[in-house]
C-alpha cells in the first residue's frame, strides 16, 4: 500500500517523519516499490526493483543520518554497489556484476538512503534521451510521447513521478541537467572534483563528468551534497570545502549578485522564442530580487570544443566497451551495440595519444577563457534546451547511416546546447524548474557558478524556489494522491 501523502514530501521531509516515528523506513521502502509497480509500466524508468537491497541498506544506515529511511534509486551507469547487476543500457554490458561499492555509494548509504532499484540510461550514457534497444523508451511523466531526457532519464522520470524524492545521476555533457529540465526537477552538477569517483574510477571522462543526484527540492540537493562531498582515497583532484555547509548556504540570502545572461553560444542553434522569452522572464525576476543582470557573450572556438569533446567521449566509451566485452564475453558489433555507439568505438580505435593530448589542450584553452569571463560575474544564466523537450524517437542512437559528428551536432549544437561547455570548464551548474512551456512540459533554467561556487548557487536557488514555488507542480503520472497546482 502506498503511504497516502508520500509524494508530497521531499527527502528531508520523509526523514523527519521517520525521526518522529510517524512512519517506518520499511513502510517507505514498500511505498516506493508499490509506486514503481503503479507508474513504471507507463514510464519504463526503473530496470530492477530491489527490496532486499533496501532492507540490507537499512541495517547499516546510521539513524542519525540526514536521509535515514529515504528510498533511493541508482542509475545503471557510474556509481554502483556490491552485487549490483547492470547493463549500462547496452546489450554488450547486460549482466555485468560489480564486486564492491563505489565510494559515492558508500556515502549515499551512510547518508541513510535505501536503494530500492536501478534506473534506465541510454546505451553507454551517450544520449540526451533515454531510449535503448535493450530497454526501450523511458517516457516523460508530463507527456508520455516525450523524452525524459538523458542520460539520467530514468532517474529524472522516477523522481518527477514521485517514486523516490532523490535518485543518483551523473553528468558528462548535461546528463543531470537535461533530465532536470525535461522533468521539472532540481539538477545540480557539482564542481569538478567535488564528489568522489573512486576507487575504480579516477578522472571520470577525463574530467568532464561528475557524479551526484536529481531531487525535487533545493534543500535535498544541498543536504545530500553535504553528506557525500569531499575527496576519497588516492583522489586525483579535489575542491575547497564550503565555508559552512551547502544546506546552511541554501538557507541564507544570496545578497545582490552579478548575473551574466547568456542567450546564444558560439556555433550553436538559435534558441526558440519560448526559451528566450522564459530567459527574459527569469532576468526580470532576478532584477526584482535585487540582482544586477547584463547580457554576456562567451567567446571560444566552437569547432575546437566540438572536436576535443568528441575525442574525449570516444576514448572513454571505447575503453568501457572493451572492458564490458571482456566481462561478458560478447563481441563489439552491430548485434551488441547501437549504430552510433559502434561508430564511436571505431572512431576511438583510430585515435592516437597525440590527438587526445590536443583535445585536452583545447579544453584547457576554452576553460581558461570562460574562467576569465567569470571574474566579472557571480553567476551565469542560460536556458538548458534550445527548444521544447524532444519527442520519443527524435534522438535515435540506433539510426542507420548517422555518423558521429552529425550525431554530436544534433545533440550538443541543436538541442541541449547550453550544458556541455560547463563540463569542459568544470564549473558547478544547477537547473531549476522555474517555468512550464505552452505545451505543458517543464522549461528549466540553468545557473552556472564560479569553480567551487555551489554555495552561491544554492543560496540563489532557494531564493528562487521561495519566489516561484514548484513543489505542488506535479505531472499527470504521479505516485499516490496528487496535489493540484
Amino acid at each position: 500500500m502506498i503511504f497516502k501523502e508520500y509524494g508530497n514530501y521531499d527527502g528531508i521531509g520523509l526523514a523527519e517523519l521517520v525521526k518522529r516515528k510517524q512512519i517506518s523506513p520499511t513502510a517507505l521502502i514498500d511505498t516506493a516499490i508499490d509506486g514503481i509497480e503503479q507508474v513504471n509500466p507507463q514510464l519504463n524508468c526503473v530496470v530492477q526493483t530491489l527490496r532486499k537491497q533496501a532492507m540490507s541498506d537499512l541495517k547499516v544506515a546510521p539513524k542519525s543520518s540526514p536521509f535515514y529511511g529515504v528510498p533511493f534509486l541508482v542509475k545503471e551507469f557510474g556509481m554502483h554497489f556490491k552485487g549490483m547487476t547492470s547493463s549500462a543500457g547496452s546489450r554488450l554490458a547486460e549482466g555485468v556484476k560489480f564486486q564492491s561499492d563505489s565510494e559515492l555509494m558508500t556515502r549515499c548509504r551512510n547518508a541513510g538512503l535505501l536503494t530500492v532499484g536501478t534506473t534506465t540510461t541510454p546505451e553507454m550514457a551517450f544520449n540526451a534521451n533515454s531510449e535503448s534497444v535493450l530497454y526501450g523508451s523511458t517516457c516523460n511523466p508530463w507527456n508520455l510521447n516525450h523524452s525524459a531526457g538523458g542520460s539520467s532519464g530514468g532517474a529524472g522520470a522516477a523522481v518527477a513521478s514521485g517514486i523516490v524524492p532523490i535518485a543518483h545521476a551523473n553528468d558528462g555533457g548535461g546528463s543531470i541537467r537535461i533530465p532536470a529540465a525535461c522533468n521539472g526537477l532540481v539538477g545540480m552538477k557539482p564542481t569538478r572534483g567535488r564528489t568522489p569517483t573512486g576507487p575504480d574510477g579516477g578522472i571520470f571522462l577525463w574530467g568532464l563528468a561528475v557524479e551526484f543526484a536529481l531531487t525535487r527540492s533545493v534543500r535535498d540537493s544541498a543536504a545530500l551534497l553535504d553528506a557525500v562531498a569531499g575527496p576519497d582515497d588516492g583522489y586525483f583532484y579535489t575542491v575547497e570545502p564550503p565555508k559552512s555547509s551547502f544546506l546552511s548556504a541554501a538557507m541564507s540570502h544570496p545578497g545582490s549578485l552579478r548575473v551574466g545572461i547568456v542567450e546564444q553560444l558560439p556555433g550553436c542553434a538559435k534558441p526558440k522564442k519560448e526559451s528566450v522569452d522564459k530567459l527574459n522572464k527569469t532576468r526580470t525576476l532576478l532584477e526584482d530580487l535585487g540582482h544586477k543582470c547584463e547580457t554576456v557573450k562567451l567567446k571560444y572556438s566552437a569547432e575546437e570544443l566540438n572536436e576535443s569533446t568528441i575525442r574525449i567521449w570516444a576514448t572513454t566509451l571505447g575503453f568501457y566497451m572493451e572492458q564490458f566485452s571482456r566481462m561478458t564475453g560478447k563481441k563489439i558489433n552491430s548485434k551488441t551495440v547501437e549504430a552510433v555507439t559502434l561508430e564511436t568505438y571505431r572512431y576511438a580505435k583510430k585515435l592516437n595519444a597525440m590527438e587526445l593530448e590536443w583535445a585536452m589542450s583545447a579544453q584547457n584553452t576554452i576553460s581558461r577563457s570562460i574562467g576569465k569571463t567569470m571574474r566579472d560575474y557571480d553567476v551565469l544564466l542560460s536556458p538548458v534546451l534550445a527548444r521544447d523537450v524532444a519527442k520519443l524517437g527524435e534522438l535515435n542512437q540506433n539510426a542507420k547511416g548517422v555518423d558521429l559528428l552529425s550525431w554530436w551536432n544534433q545533440l550538443m549544437y541543436d538541442y541541449c546546447i547550453y550544458t556541455p561547455l560547463f563540463n569542459t570548464t568544470g564549473q558547478p551548474a544547477i537547473v531549476l524548474p522555474l517555468w512550464q512551456s505552452k505545451s505543458g512540459l517543464p522549461l528549466g533554467m540553468q545557473f552556472v557558478g564560479r569553480l567551487g561556487g555551489e554555495e552561491t548557487l544554492y543560496s540563489l536557488a532557494n531564493q528562487l524556489e521561495t519566489a516561484l514555488p514548484w513543489a505542488n507542480r506535479k505531472p499527470p503520472i504521479y505516485v499516490g494522491d496528487k496535489s493540484e497546482p
